[in-house]
Formats: C-alpha cells, sequence, structure tokens
C-alpha cells in the first residue's frame, strides 16, 4: 500500500501563492487581496498536520469565496484553458490514430493535459508543453498493467482534474472504448474542472455520464465525497485517477486504482518516487 499523502511544510507556501492568485483573479484592489491573504495566513497555524493538501485546499478556498464573494474566480481562465485545448484536439487525435500504439498515446495526451495547473503556481504554455509531454516516457509505466485491467474492464470511474485538462481526457476516454463515467468536483475550485466545464470540452458526448463526487476539496477525498460517488468508486472495474490533486487525496485509499500525472513539484515527486517534471502511469493494490 502507498503510504499517504500528507501535507508537507512545502505545500504552505503553495498555498500562499493559490490565495494571492485567487486575489488579483477576482478584483484590482490591493488593499482587498492583502486582507484575503492575511485572513490565509491567520488560518495556517491552526490547520491540522495530518490533513491531505485537498482538505486543507478545501478550506482555504471555501474562505477565499466567502472574502470575496466570488463562486468561481477562476472561470475565465478555465474558459480559456478549454478553448486553447480544444483548437489542439484534431492534432492530438490524428497523433493518437497515426501511432503504433494508440492506447499509449492517449495515456501520454491525457498525462500532457496535466499541465495545464494553478494550483502548482508553475507556468505552462499549453500548445508547446503539449507537445513536449507527448513525447516523454513516464518514469513510472504500469501501461502493460494498465492494458490489462482495461482488457477486463465493464465499467470504468475516470476522476477529472482540471478543466482545460478535460479535452486530453476526452481523447483517452474515446480510446478506451468502454463505457466511463467521468468525475467532476461538486462547485468550483481553483481551476478543476466542474460539469459544466466537462461539458464545455465536449465529454457529454464521450463520457457514458458525467457526475459530480460531491467534494468541495481540489482533490478526491473520499470522507468528503457524496454516497453515490464512493458508492460508484467501491464497485468500478477499473478507477483511472488524474493529477497530483486526486493522487494527494488517493494514495492510500485499499482499492486498485492507476494514477496518471506530471509530477510538477518537490513534494509530489519525492512521495511517489520521481524526479520533479516526470510523468507517470502508475497502478498501486494490484
Amino acid at each position: 500500500m502507498v503510504k499517504l499523502m500528507k501535507i508537507y511544510l512545502d505545500c504552505l507556501p503553495c498555498f500562499l501563492k493559490q490565495t494571492v492568485q485567487a486575489g488579483h483573479l477576482v478584483t484590482d484592489d490591493e488593499g482587498l487581496i492583502r486582507n484575503i491573504v492575511n485572513e490565509v495566513a491567520a488560518m495556517i497555524p491552526y490547520l491540522p498536520e495530518n490533513s491531505t493538501p485537498p482538505e486543507i485546499g478545501e478550506k482555504i478556498h471555501r474562505r477565499i469565496r466567502e472574502i470575496t464573494g466570488m463562486n468561481d474566480p477562476y472561470s475565465s481562465v478555465k474558459q480559456q484553458n478549454i478553448e486553447e485545448a480544444l483548437l489542439l484536439y484534431p492534432d492530438m487525435k490524428k497523433l493518437v490514430r497515426e501511432s503504433s500504439d494508440p492506447l499509449f498515446t492517449a495515456v501520454k495526451v491525457a498525462i500532457a493535459g496535466n499541465i495545464i495547473d494553478f494550483g502548482t503556481g508553475t507556468e505552462f504554455d499549453i500548445t508547446t508543453d503539449i507537445h513536449r509531454i507527448t513525447n516523454q516516457e513516464p518514469a513510472i509505466n504500469d501501461i502493460g498493467l494498465f492494458k490489462e485491467s482495461l482488457e477486463k474492464a465493464e465499467s470504468i470511474l475516470y476522476l477529472g482534474d482540471n478543466a482545460g485538462e478535460s479535452v486530453f481526457d476526452r481523447i483517452l476516454i474515446e480510446e478506451l472504448k468502454k463505457p466511463v463515467t467521468y468525475i467532476v468536483r461538486g462547485i468550483p475550485v481553483l481551476n478543476d474542472v466542474t460539469y459544466e466545464d466537462a461539458v464545455a470540452s465536449g465529454l457529454d458526448d464521450s463520457a457514458f455520464e458525467i457526475i459530480s463526487s460531491g467534494t468541495t476539496a481540489p482533490g478526491t477525498v473520499l470522507p468528503l465525497c457524496s454516497a453515490n460517488f464512493i458508492n460508484l468508486f467501491n464497485k468500478a472495474d477499473m478507477v483511472i485517477s488524474k493529477g497530483q490533486g486526486n493522487y494527494e487525496g488517493l494514495s492510500d485509499v485499499n482499492r486498485p486504482v492507476f494514477f496518471l500525472l506530471k509530477a510538477k513539484c518537490a513534494v509530489i515527486a519525492r512521495d511517489i518516487g520521481v524526479c520533479e517534471g516526470d510523468t507517470v502511469v502508475k497502478g498501486i493494490n494490484f
């Protein structure tokens, strides 16, 4: 079993960066942004040390929404990311179609979409980075196990991560050629994918259904999810988990899960056992 991904001291500056970022997205008032940062900074000494980053993120972003009165500070950047990703969709479909191993290529395309992340504060260029990462071999590569699991599976649960990334999830879902239930966040948090974002990405045509996990956290934390989602999670023949937030919440789960992600920070890389910047196709509990 993988050890539980708990919060590290190195995570704290990221939470403050997210706070400043969210502040700039909703206002030009430097005084209000400073007040938001001060409010979040005051929370830090009281954050439970045994919580995962998504659990802490839920508390912090709930407070940001309360202070700003904005339900979805990242709405405009999510829309922009989806539009940019949709422009790349035909080229990525062609790349998969012409590949000698279409499924593996579709997995790499889906992982490449994981660069679209405002939670880590890393800069990215969608067009340049997507093409670079699709040529990158995963540092952990359980694609053989992935294919074996897919062959046996009749029901697949696919846990989405970021909004723009969902366009590239769509490419993998279309290549799986099995009924897929795509999971989105319960409410807007960071730039994570919601039901509306998934529909904008075209996933309502590609997935069997789109369902909310019920959580308000920027990741899948089972105690914070709905009973309906937990039932689906426990019964699915195959679970595919995208991104760092879902990894942080599920790294100790007692059931088979495939994690598809790019290690975008030293904390995650160290926890998984790879280098920062590496991509990962990792199955646990098989």
